[in-house]
């Protein structure tokens, strides 16, 4: 039988996994990347001697790594060393109002114990359930293609389903649980990763806790890029064609069926099926003939996009005191300015942000005696970004991180560059400028999201932070698997 030919578009986590799943299973297959370098929003820069990550710096679930490796009869250490971070990271709240989040679960729970009395006995019911949800969420209900309500209509899956406390918000499940306000906003903190403020988040995402405090926080040398290195290395092995500045023009399709792929060069590829991996509504609104569109710009404008972000990486060049790997800055209120980084289109007035120094545990990312510094603000989508308003809160963010960690740090800036919404979409046409995709709201989880598949057209698939399962890594690299599997499926006979 003849070898089918699969064009991927985008090299981003998802978009490596689909490739390399099924160059795996016998297809030929072509990855096309827009920029110069892999990875998507976690592509790496270096300059000065910084080694910088663009985007993704947090390693959780590495069981998800290790499945994904494992495909392939590979383990993750075949092409990266992984560090346990410990402390896992830094909570602040205020200038002498700190946690340091150990790695080890006792001491875990005697922190806790020594916040609320009866904290600790709470924390093992509460993890209890967060470790089933984690174990039938994760290996189980994210790897199904949510193409048909059939997919989840087993007794056992629905008593599944039932546990999973879809239909309660996270913000009502965890004081449940817990009544102080810091222990609240620390168990609330990872669902900051899905989009959405707690209020909003199904309970079923208390998983994420799970992964937090049970699995850990990891660190692979080098940086986060040394995943994609190590997935493009992995996706060579297995025959992927990689092209890099090779950016797609348009999906040519006829009788209802992609055909082609036209680059800007006015190249032309051949195709027996096309993955997208690149910005869901840029290729359904921008890349295919807009009868063949699964969703009108209506629908599109209605979904509830996960924040955007706005980033500086700073070359330090004095090491830094009071800065852990990972720090979380909930110095100001949560209240005032939630809806600010979610949904309202104007820039907060006090924004929650986060502080990266790899270079505490990695001395590979910055030159010798200096600091590498990431710097990350939460924002709303859709805003209208300029060197102005970006030095306004540089500014504003470096004020709050020198009161707080009790040193001058900006006089030792040697090296800076800042990115925000403009930059997103300029480099990945990213839909109003978004980081992190959907939200995982209820409305927006499993067979509500936009489908992986192409409703008018036999053979174009999507894959990534905009469709199944959701936004982050370990989710992206499951999303790649998924549409592998459809595909193979629908070619199999």
């Amino acid at each position: 039988m003849k070898q089918k030919h699969a064009v991927v578009i985008g090299s981003g986590f998802a978009g490596l996994s689909a490739a390399t799943h099924l160059a795996a299973n016998n297809f030929s297959v072509t990855l096309l990347e827009k920029n110069d370098s892999p990875g998507g929003r976690a592509r790496k820069f270096e300059s000065q001697g910084f080694t910088f990550d663009m985007g993704p710096s947090w390693y959780w679930m590495p069981d998800v790594f290790e499945d994904y490796f494992s495909h392939f009869d590979k383990k993750p250490s075949d092409y990266y060393d992984l560090i346990r971070l410990d402390p896992s990271y830094s909570v602040i709240y205020g200038q002498d109002d700190i946690l340091e989040i150990p790695a080890n679960l006792d001491e875990f729970k005697a922190m806790l114990e020594q916040i609320e009395p009866g904290a600790a006995a709470q924390l093992d019911i509460f993890l209890a359930q967060a470790k089933y949800k984690y174990q039938v969420g994760i290996h189980d209900l994210v790897k199904r293609p949510s193409r048909s309500l059939m997919e989840f209509a087993s007794l056992a899956l629905m008593k599944d389903v039932m546990r999973m406390d879809i239909f309660q918000s996270m913000a009502t499940h965890v004081r449940k649980f817990f009544k102080s306000e810091k222990i609240i906003r620390l168990m609330e903190f990872p669902v900051l990763f899905l989009g959405e403020t707690a209020e909003n988040i199904p309970a079923l995402y208390s998983l994420m806790n799970y992964a937090d405090i049970a699995l850990g926080t990891w660190y692979p040398k080098g940086g986060m890029h040394e995943i994609i290195k190590g997935m493009v290395q992995l996706a060579e092995e297995t025959g992927v064609k990689i092209r890099y500045n090779a950016e797609v023009e348009e999906i040519e399709i006829e009788q209802g069926e992609a055909k082609r792929v036209r680059l800007t060069t006015g190249e032309k590829i051949e195709a027996d099926v096309v993955i997208a991996g690149a910005d869901y509504h840029h290729v359904d609104r921008h890349l295919v003939n807009p009868k063949y569109s699964n969703y009108s710009e209506k629908y599109w404008d209605k979904r509830v996009l996960a924040p955007s972000s706005l980033l500086f990486y700073l070359g330090v060049d004095k090491k830094l005191e009071n800065l852990r790997h990972h720090n979380l800055y909930f110095d100001e209120p949560l209240g005032p300015h939630a809806d600010a980084i979610y949904t309202n289109p104007r820039w907060p007035e006090a924004p929650l942000f986060y502080a990266c120094v790899p270079s505490v545990t990695d001395t590979t990312v910055a030159p010798e005696g200096m600091e590498n510094l990431f710097l990350l603000i939460p924002l709303a989508p859709d805003l209208e970004d300029s060197e102005e308003v970006r030095e306004k809160f540089y500014g504003m963010i470096m004020d709050r991180l020198e009161k707080i960690t009790g040193q001058e740090i900006r006089s030792h800036v040697t090296f800076k560059r800042s990115y925000a919404h403009s930059d997103f979409k300029a480099d990945y046409h990213a839909y109003k400028g978004n980081a992190y995709g959907l939200a995982n709201t209820l409305k927006q989880t499993a067979l509500l999201k936009p489908s992986l598949k192409n409703k008018k057209v036999s053979n174009l698939f999507y894959t990534g932070q905009l469709t199944v399962p959701g936004p982050g890594v370990p989710p992206s690299l499951i999303s790649g698997y998924v549409v592998a599997k459809e595909v193979i499926r629908e070619n199999t006979y």
